[in-house]
């Protein structure tokens, strides 16, 4: 492989060509209307299996741009999800991301309750009294705690992105919401974790402008 000479600002785009050509050459056809998403979190990791992993319920994408061109927020499970989005482009739509983990009531309930400040954070977001389009890249007991919300019929969430990464309850945990009344972007398997969270938040953003 050769070094290829590309100026800083045009590195973006001759990744997504890359990206594409080898999809190409690959064989792999994308739906046009998720495109866009999958090949930024490809962009985000290096890693094609999103091409087969990444699932979207129908609608998905239309229904993510409605949330937020009304003001939804995203609500991430953690403070490196958060950072990653472009929190100022979600602002010129009238919408604000947040991360509750670190605060002080929510670690003090989860000892008191023994359940993870992933799930407790889910339950103070439960209680922002607006849309909100949830955005999981690490923790199974946050998508875990929005579906027993759920099922006790407490809170439906406007929007799920679950992609937690690890071992542990993660491929159940995302099953949960497949096939569900609840719009969602689910990557199924093992995989994800807080960058493609993220990633998959700035996609539509970005597709937005």
């Amino acid at each position: 492989m050769d070094f290829e000479s590309v100026r800083p600002v045009d590195i973006e785009k001759r990744s997504f060509e890359i990206i594409t050509r080898e999809l190409e050459d690959a064989g792999i056809v994308l739906d046009e209307r998720t495109a866009f998403v999958t090949k930024r979190c490809i962009h985000t990791s290096a890693d094609f299996e999103y091409t087969s992993t990444l699932t979207f319920s129908e609608g998905a994408v239309d229904e993510m741009k409605r949330l937020i061109k009304g003001g939804a927020c995203i609500v991430t499970d953690t403070n490196m999800a958060l950072a990653g989005i472009n929190k100022k482009r979600l602002a010129s739509f009238g919408g604000e991301a947040f991360c509750f983990m670190a605060d002080e009531d929510v670690a003090v309930r989860a000892k008191e309750l023994g359940i993870t400040r992933a799930a407790v954070s889910m339950e103070k977001a439960s209680r922002l009294g607006r849309d909100v389009i949830f955005a999981i890249g690490n923790a199974p007991t946050a998508l875990i705690k929005l579906y027993e919300m759920m099922e006790e019929k407490i809170f439906v969430p406007k929007f799920v992105i679950g992609v937690p990464v690890g071992f542990v309850n993660v491929v159940w945990a995302k099953e949960l919401f497949l096939g569900g009344d609840v719009p969602y972007i689910i990557n199924r398997g093992r995989k994800g974790g807080s960058s493609i969270a993220a990633a998959i938040c700035n996609a539509v953003i970005y597709e937005m402008e």
